[in-house]
This record gives structure tokens, sequence and C-alpha cells, in this order.
């Protein structure tokens, strides 16, 4: 009954966004349900990858948490390269097919899990070895996707176009449409019948997306295409080609990531200096190459880039310490049947699923009327309801009885899923509308770095709550109380400063900017 109920909820908004989708472009349908099954295939194995390493490989929850950090942190690095390889070379398009290639080759990798270790034992090296070159794979593949499929919708729509915040919402409700499944079904059968049943259905998802991606190619009309493919084809080294010479550096990269992701505290340096050079080599950019409205709109950027480190270092809780507390702390019983852990990552993307088309038509309802809240409140009401979601479940969880009431878990769940589409959604449509079209490629792949070093974060502030305290308690609620009040802290001063951050978006002077654009790009050559 459980399933059929999250199944029904999930039909009503993929109904709600089929019918708002009629009033957009044609090739909104692929990227939606390309990155609707490639999310299915990630948050697949998402699902699974903590208790796959505590259950199978008996991995302590530190060290475990610890390698889902670096994991997911490098998901998000890559973007920046895969953005920038785009940008100036392959063109999004070509970039989300090798990606997508990448992804299938890691999820069928994943489904190799040999023999469950047993108490006392080591893991067996060559399996382990499999793994670890799986995720290599799998992080190597995001970083040609994840940012060039979003870049492909913003292409899709004029930067003054009032459907653009409501558009990058639909897509997120695809994203989360792939999450909920993946979670729903990959995570639930991994958990019943067996690890590799979860992951080799996550990585048949992913084909599917590829298969649906090609096949609807001519409906994006040309978009994401090389701005130069004359440079593709030029021989730079030994006769290759610089194309060639792209998938070889990628192949190597997947070696040397292959290796990395088995150290928190060598991603956590790497993340450290990707930063402090995209930063600084976006600023120079800004302040070298672009206008005065055009700079201070990549300063906010910026600025919306950094606040998204405190969301998802908070926000991604739900992937580690708060699928182990479920597992431990939770009256996971609903009708009389107990659901397994990983089912409950799914609600997130269930949530999304219904509530992001009402909150796409709010935006278009208010845009319409010129009330629609700019990106910096929306950020700051976001944070708010991220901080409301943990001191609830604090609260759910000190009512008196053994376990937790799953209500609570639900609670969370909501809260930090209409935090995030005061967020996500909005920033992936910011990151676009205030990018120059030259630097749109680099700007979100510094939003999905922002993201990784949130992932980071994330990490540490799951490892604290896997310690105890002095009498031997867990200092899980703890820590969630102390980062909801930090969150609330936080969301109310951005709310406090939006009205400042907002005149720096220079919004009144986009179109006349992108007329020019248009212009200079019709002008016939002398």
């Amino acid at each position: 009954m459980f399933y059929l109920i999250l199944g029904g909820i999930a039909l009503v908004g993929l109904i709600m966004v089929l019918f708002q989708m009629r009033n957009h472009h044609k090739g909104m349908y692929i990227l939606f349900f390309a990155e609707m099954w490639e999310r299915f295939s990630y948050y697949g194995m998402r699902a699974l990858l903590v208790l796959y390493l505590t259950k199978h490989f008996l991995f302590e929850r530190d060290v475990a948490y610890g390698l889902y950090g670096a994991y997911t942190t490098l998901v998000y690095i890559t973007p920046v390269i895969g953005g920038m390889l785009a940008d100036k070379y392959l063109g999004a398009r070509k970039a989300v097919v090798i990606g997508a290639i990448l992804l299938v080759m890691g999820h069928a990798g994943m489904a190799i899990e040999g023999e469950p270790v047993l108490a006392g034992q080591a893991p067996d090296a060559s399996v382990l070895n499999i793994f670890y070159l799986s995720l290599a794979l799998i992080i190597a593949g995001v970083g040609f996707l994840k940012a060039n499929i979003s870049t492909i919708v913003g292409a899709l729509y004029e930067k003054t176009d009032e459907r653009r915040d409501s558009a990058f919402t639909l897509f997120y409700v695809g994203i989360n449409l792939g999450a909920f499944g993946g979670s729903l079904i990959a995570g639930g059968i991994g958990e019943t019948f067996g690890w590799r049943y979860g992951f080799g259905l996550a990585g048949l998802g992913m084909l599917i997306g590829l298969f649906v991606f090609v096949w609807g190619t001519p409906l994006l009309q040309g978009k994401g295409e090389p701005k130069n493919p004359a440079l593709l084809k030029e021989k730079i080294f030994a006769g290759l080609s610089r194309e060639w010479m792209i998938y070889i550096c990628t192949a190597l990269a997947v070696l040397v990531i292959w290796q990395m992701v088995r150290s928190q505290f060598i991603v956590g340096w790497t993340l450290l200096l990707a930063m402090i050079t995209v930063y600084a080599f976006i600023v120079y950019k800004a302040v070298a190459t672009l206008r005065p409205h055009e700079r201070d709109r990549i300063f906010v950027a910026l600025f919306l880039i950094t606040v998204n480190v405190l969301f998802w270092g908070l926000f991604e809780q739900a992937g580690s310490s708060l699928t182990l507390y479920t597992d431990d702390s939770v009256d996971r019983v609903i009708f009389g049947q107990e659901i397994k852990t990983s089912v409950f990552q799914s609600l997130n993307a269930m949530y999304i699923v219904f509530l992001g088309p009402i909150f796409a038509a709010a935006w278009a309802w208010l845009a319409k009327r010129g009330k629609n809240p700019a990106a910096p409140m929306k950020f700051g009401m976001g944070v708010i309801q991220l901080g409301l979601g943990f001191l609830v479940l604090v609260w759910g969880a000190g009512s008196g009885q053994d376990m937790t009431p799953v209500i609570f878990i639900f609670l969370i769940y909501l809260l930090h899923t209409t935090g995030e589409l005061f967020m996500s959604p909005v920033g992936l449509s910011a990151m676009t509308r205030l990018s120059p079209m030259k630097m749109v490629g680099l700007i979100m792949g510094a939003w999905f770095l922002a993201s990784g070093a949130g992932n980071l974060v994330a990490s540490f502030i799951a490892q604290a709550t896997a310690a105890t305290g002095p009498n031997g308690e867990s200092l899980v609620l703890s820590v969630y109380q102390k980062v909801g009040w930090v969150a609330i802290g936080v969301g109310v001063v951005m709310m406090a400063i939006a009205p400042i951050i907002t005149k720096f978006m220079h919004l009144d002077t986009l179109a006349d900017e992108t007329d020019e654009i248009d212009e200079a790009v019709a002008e016939p050559a002398e």
C-alpha cells in the first residue's frame, strides 16, 4: 500500500509536469526524460552506497561517510572541467553523450559485488579495485553530463523569457522523478534481492537515458553544438586530433580519480585548490573582459554559489547520517510493513515531483504580475526551511518514545524539499541568466563545484554525528540541532540583505544587453 501511494503521488506530479510543458520548447521533453533516467541511475546507486559499504564491506561508519563524501565531492568537482571543455571545444551536446557512456560503464562495474565480507575478514582487493574504478567512471561521466545538460536547457530560452524559472523547475522535476524511481525501485531491489541487482538496474536506467538523448537530438534545434567544429578536428599531437586527445586525457583522468576517491584528505585539498583557482579565474575574466553590469552579475553569481556550499553541506545528510539514523532509530513500520531504509531517500524526490509543478506555476504566475522574488530572497527562504527540517526531527525524536516516529522523517524531507525548490532550480536558472554566453559553462561548473564543497562539508558533519558523548550516547541529534539553528540564522541574514544583492543583478538591463548580442550576431561580417 505504501509503495502504491508513493507511486500514485509521483504519477500525479508527472501528469502536471507534462501538462505545463505543452507551453515550452519541444527540446525540453528530450532533456527532461534524458536527465530523468540519468538521475534514476545516480540516485539508485546513491540510495544504496552507504548501506552497501557498512553492510557488505563492513566499513566503519566514519570511514563510509568519508568515502561517500569523497565520491560526492568529486562528482561535483569534475563538472567544472566538463563545462570548460564543452564551452571551448566539444559543445554541450557531445559532452552529454560522452558522460552518458562513461556512466553506463561505471554502473555496470558496480554490479560486480563479490562475496559479502564476514566479521574479522578483509574485503577482496580485486573487488574493491573494481568498485573504486566504477566510482571513478561515474564521477567522470557526471563531470561531462551534469552541468552541460543544464546549459542546453538555458540555451533554449532567452535570458528575458519569463518562462525560464518555470522551465528549470520543470526540468528539476524530471531530475527528481528519476531520483524517486532510482531510490524507490533500484534502492528497494538492491536491499531486498541483492546489491548487484540494484546497481545493475541503475545502469540500465542510464542506458535508456543515453538512447533518449541521442534519439531526440534533432528537437534541440542545434543547441549545444560546438562553437568551432574545426578546432576539434585540428591535429595537435602525434597526428591525433584535439577531440581524440580529449578522449585520451579523459581515460587518464579516470585512472587518477580511481586513486583519489579512496582518500577524503586528498579530495579535500584538491577541492580547496580547485575552488581558489576557479574563483580567481572567474574574477579575472569578469574584471578584465566584461562590461560593468555583466561584471556585477558575475559577482552576484559567486555570492549565490558560496551560499550553495552551506545548503548542500546540510542537505546531503540524507545520503549518509540521516540514512543510518533512519535505519537504527526510526520506527519504519507503515501499514503493518517494515519499509526498507533506502526507500526513504525517495521521499525528497517524490515531494519535488508533486510540488515542483506547483512551484513552477507559482513562479510563472508571480512573474507575470511582477511579484516574483529575486534569487537572493528565495535563497534565504530556502536555507531557513532547511534549518527548520533538522529542528523538527530533533523535536520529534524527543517525544519520549524508544524509536522516532516515522512521521518526522516525512517532515524533515518535506521541509528540506521545499527549501531545495527555493534554492536549486532557481540557482540553475540564475547561473545561466547572470552569465554572459561565453562564460555560462564555467559558471555552471562553479555552481556544481560549490555543491561538491557542500558534500565535503556534509561528510565532516556526518562524521561528527558518528562520534559518541562521554557516556557513550549518540551525538546525531545534538549535531542536527546546532546546524539547524545555524541555517536559520544565515537564512534570516540573507533575506535582510537580499534587496541589496538584487540591485547588482541589474535585471532592468538584461533585455538591452541580450538585444545587443542578437544584433551583433545578425550583423554581416565585413
